[in-house]
């Protein structure tokens, strides 16, 4: 095999190897300051605060928050991040400070409300915008021109990434009915509504990679047998997922900037240096990727999904190899945003500990430019992964690191924190997500872009489609 033109990290169950500036980089970070992480569960603990955070936080903050011993720390997909939200405030959290960009928030704070919390307060970490360049682009005009044809559609579904603002959400469901979904939960939601009813025209977006992702899972399951098809979901077979097809229609023009990145010449390479590697990708990452990952995971080498299902998939590998007696290596190429690999190198490293094994190691693959990095004197170090504001980029190797997540950072962690519970509090106001008092449709955006929220929660809980949106579908 070839040597990898790509950095690499190798995990052993007490040490780190990093191979490429990149990832000397992200491994920099991995084993932060005792003090900075006591620091951090004390202001915490003193003024019962909760912290949610993305998978995509700066490898700098990411260390931090892993190795803090704070119960109500919770690093997780944008889902995930709610939930833990819900239960942090069960346990008697009086704050919730997130980490992510501003749709997590939103997100958070309408999860809360629903769930009765409406007292516990949230922040983000910045007065500023934190953006998102595939929330941005369910904002544009093209957007609503294809929301306004498919509530022209007779059973028109609208099937939103949950990486949306309130206001889309809002606004998407008040031109067609509308339930959100997240990338681990996106298949079984489709695949329900048509089980339910019955010649439903399925509008997914605003992610154009992940619908045609999508369609190409969905033409690869109809050369399944009917019976594996039913494993899936018992309601359906070949021709029923045939027939689904024909009433598939993902948006075409919105992409996130990251998993932009994984293009044909990346994929080249992976191919041509790690070949015998396991493959994971993002659902919402470029067809070339995607494709490679599927045929992987068909043949039990690979895993497409969310990143909860790339880091169950890691796990469930390493747990298969414990005990060996021989040494082996786990190579994993990692396609999604490389801030995933904190949650990696903790989970890898707790399961070999737990193990006491010392034959199994994991390298991590990131199909991005070694040189992917940036000057951070302020940081102590001299430099930190990803490059500012994205520039350096590009499909031979791209950065793979949002820009947007990386607004969030360790010191305005800090700054927010040990604001709570002082008199400059009142200050703060800039910093709880967005409020949409605007109404559509009679109804404030708040209230009616949370229902699509509801309508996922209640699938998720049930197993089924709430019955006001299949009436809403059938009816409108």
């Amino acid at each position: 095999m070839p040597e990898s033109s790509f950095p690499t990290l190798r995990i052993t169950r007490e040490d780190l190897v990093p191979q490429g500036a990149f990832a000397v980089a992200q491994a920099q970070y991995l084993r932060p300051d005792r003090r900075t992480v006591d620091d951090l569960a004390k202001l915490c603990r003193d003024r019962s605060i909760g912290v949610v955070a993305h998978f995509y936080m700066d490898a700098e903050l990411q260390g931090v928050l892993t190795a803090c011993d704070w119960p109500h720390i919770q690093i997780a997909d944008s889902l995930k991040m709610a939930d833990a939200a819900v239960k942090m405030a069960e346990a008697g959290m009086k704050t919730i400070v997130v980490l992510g960009v501003d749709f997590m928030s939103e997100n958070v704070r309408a999860v809360l409300d629903a769930a009765g919390h409406e007292a516990v307060e949230v922040y983000r970490v910045a007065e500023a915008e934190i953006g998102c360049s595939l929330a941005e682009s369910a904002e544009k005009p093209a957007y609503t021109q294809w929301l306004e044809e498919a509530g022209r559609t007779p059973r028109a579904l609208h099937v939103v990434y949950i990486n949306t603002s309130l206001q889309t959400k809002a606004k998407a469901h008040s031109l067609v009915p509308t339930i959100t979904c997240t990338s681990s939960n996106v298949v079984q939601t489709i695949l329900q509504a048509d089980a339910q009813i019955d010649g439903v025209e399925v509008f997914y977006g605003p992610d154009t990679y992940m619908g045609h992702n999508l369609q190409t899972m969905f033409a690869q399951f109809t050369q399944l047998s009917d019976d594996a098809i039913r494993a899936i979901h018992p309601a359906h077979d070949r021709a029923s997922i045939a027939a689904l097809l024909d009433r598939f229609h993902p948006f075409e023009h919105g992409a996130c900037v990251v998993h932009h990145m994984f293009g044909g010449d990346v994929v080249r390479r992976v191919k041509e240096e790690h070949a015998g590697a396991f493959h994971t990708a993002h659902l919402e990452v470029p067809g070339e990727m995607f494709e490679l990952a599927v045929k992987a995971q068909s043949e039990g080498r690979g895993v497409v999904g969310s990143t909860s299902n790339i880091l169950g998939f890691i796990a469930d590998k390493v747990a298969a190899s414990l005990g060996t007696p021989e040494r082996e290596r786990l190579s994993f190429v990692l396609g999604t945003e490389a801030g995933m690999v904190t949650a990696i190198v903790k989970k890898v490293q707790d399961q070999l500990r737990a193990a006491h094994d010392d034959t199994v190691e994991v390298e991590i693959v990131f199909p991005v430019a070694s040189e992917a990095i940036a000057q951070a004197p302020e940081s102590g170090l001299e430099i930190i992964p990803g490059v500012a504001s994205g520039e350096g980029c590009s499909v031979a190797g791209g950065c793979a690191t949002c820009p947007y997540m990386k607004m969030n950072h360790l010191d305005a962690l800090f700054d927010v924190l040990e604001t709570v519970g002082t008199d400059a509090e009142r200050g703060l106001s800039g910093f709880r997500p967005k409020k949409y008092t605007a109404t559509i449709a009679g109804r404030t955006a708040a209230d009616l872009g949370s229902e699509p929220i509801l309508h996922m929660r209640h699938f998720q809980k049930h197993g089924v489609l709430p019955d006001a949106l299949v009436q809403d579908v059938l009816t409108r």
